[in-house]
């Protein structure tokens, strides 16, 4: 193995890595961390420096009411400055109606007194106004409920996503026009993340008319503790009927089992759905490794879908890797799965002198904050590094980034040139997202999260 690639490691002076199957400590996150990602999970030969938590800004007594506010239908809320953005923060609101509750839907004005739009109101939280529309049109429960509709109708009706399978998401948070609430159907289960105390509040009222619109029964429902903590969020007041452990699904054919218990976020990861199609197409008769593999979506696409040669799966979560196997017993398809650090294994791999049709990368998000943009951009540039050196020349290089604060530009460059610095060109073939269920929304772009390149390594 060459000496350079001895510098592709985690950081020397990292904290030991916690035992087999575990996580990291809670660390600060994006506004948008918990509804435009998936996947928030342990990464996979990757620790953070260990740091105190950055105290968030909160909301201090309202401004006196302006003039003619008496007016105003209530509960209200007055804007200090403007924005586009669908999360407002402290320093933008100026005064709110007396009566104005956690957890209420409110009417919002700019400060010249003009309707501006309307959101959820909670004024302890972190985001203390979350707007879901704007223009002039009154807020009213019946909106919410019209939007739940629109977006059940969209992948139903123009996505036509039942011809796909079983499993694609339902609700995109502020893409929809519901932000707080992301929703993944997985057969008869709703898989339920709630970030906003304005939507837990509505969720009794709410569930019963998704299941009907999806033909759905049962339901998962997570909340964050950091979420429910500055939210207000009581946990014991779900409104859950029949709760699901597990379910099996299938995407294009290929089947899956879903472990509400021990995987992450709503379950599994529907964003990657048409990237998984387009890589089987693509990986027929080769040697496969997908790298931070997770409960095998790539892999088994490859060797069931994509009639690949030989697979071989690799992540660090040991709960991930027993349910890709269970996966591939589903799908009676035989994949080498291997427990290990990402890092390690692909510089094994190089000291073997290993080489692969086709290499996959899809880490978990390295960047949280704007404070890791360095450290974060590292681990990009390395594990690149790694992952394009074991690709044979003339083979497949698929690798993803779901930092939302990465941008598409930056995460191609840092891309490139790992490339280069090692000898190899990219000829790039495709530059993909999430799927179509996966909207991203005209003045949030934070919601464009999923990068994937695709490229022949030459």
């Amino acid at each position: 193995m060459p000496d350079d690639f001895r510098r592709f490691s985690p950081d020397p002076g990292r904290p030991p890595r916690p035992p087999r199957g575990g996580g990291v400590p809670p660390r600060p996150r994006s506004p948008f961390a918990d509804e435009d990602d998936d996947r928030r999970r342990a990464p996979s030969g990757f620790r953070p420096a260990p740091r105190g938590p950055r105290p968030p800004a909160r909301l201090a007594s309202s401004a006196p009411a302006p003039p003619g506010s008496d007016a105003w239908p209530t509960p209200w809320v007055q804007m200090k400055y403007y924005t586009n953005a669908p999360a407002v923060f402290p320093r933008f609101i100026g005064s709110w109606s007396p009566g104005a509750r956690a957890g209420d839907l409110v009417h919002v004005f700019d400060k010249e007194g003009r309707p501006f739009g309307s959101g959820f109101f909670n004024p302890p939280a972190r985001i203390p106004l979350r707007l879901l529309r704007h223009g002039p049109e009154p807020a009213s429960e019946e909106a919410l409920e019209e939007a739940l509709d629109r977006a059940v109708a969209l992948r139903r009706g123009l996505l036509r996503l039942d011809e796909t399978g079983d499993a694609w998401r339902a609700v995109h948070s502020d893409a929809d026009g519901l932000g707080g609430l992301v929703v993944d159907k997985f057969a008869d289960v709703l898989s339920v993340e709630v970030t906003n105390l304005g939507v837990w509040k509505r969720l009794g009222r709410w569930l019963p008319r998704l299941h009907a619109a999806l033909g759905t029964r049962r339901t998962v429902v997570q909340v964050d503790d950091e979420v429910a903590g500055y939210e207000g969020i009581d946990r014991r007041e779900t409104p859950v009927v029949e709760p699901a452990h597990h379910v099996r699904i299938t995407e294009y054919g290929v089947r899956y089992g879903v472990d509400f218990a021990d995987g992450h976020k709503t379950g599994f990861f529907c964003d990657q759905r048409e990237n998984r199609r387009q890589f089987s197409r693509w990986t027929e008769g080769r040697t496969v490794l997908d790298l931070c593999c997770y409960t095998g979506g790539f892999s088994l696409s490859a060797k069931v879908a994509g009639r690949a040669a030989e697979v071989t799966g690799v992540d660090l979560d040991e709960k991930a890797i027993a349910q890709a196997r269970a996966n591939a017993n589903l799908n009676q398809a035989r994949i080498r799965w291997v427990h290990a650090d990402a890092f390690d294994y692909a510089r094994q791999m190089l000291a073997n002198q290993a080489q692969f049709g086709a290499v996959v990368l899809d880490p978990p998000k390295f960047v949280n904050s704007r404070d890791d943009q360095d450290l974060a951009r590292r681990k990009y540039n390395d594990l690149n590094a790694l992952g394009v050196c074991l690709v044979e020349r003339g083979g497949l290089f698929v690798t993803c980034s779901c930092s939302g604060l990465l941008s598409v530009e930056d995460f191609e460059q840092l891309v490139i040139g790992a490339a280069h610095r090692h000898g190899r060109r990219l000829q790039i073939l495709d530059r993909t997202g999430a799927g179509p269920d996966h909207p991203v929304l005209s003045n949030c772009p934070e919601t464009r999260y999923l990068k994937v390149l695709w490229a022949i390594v030459r």
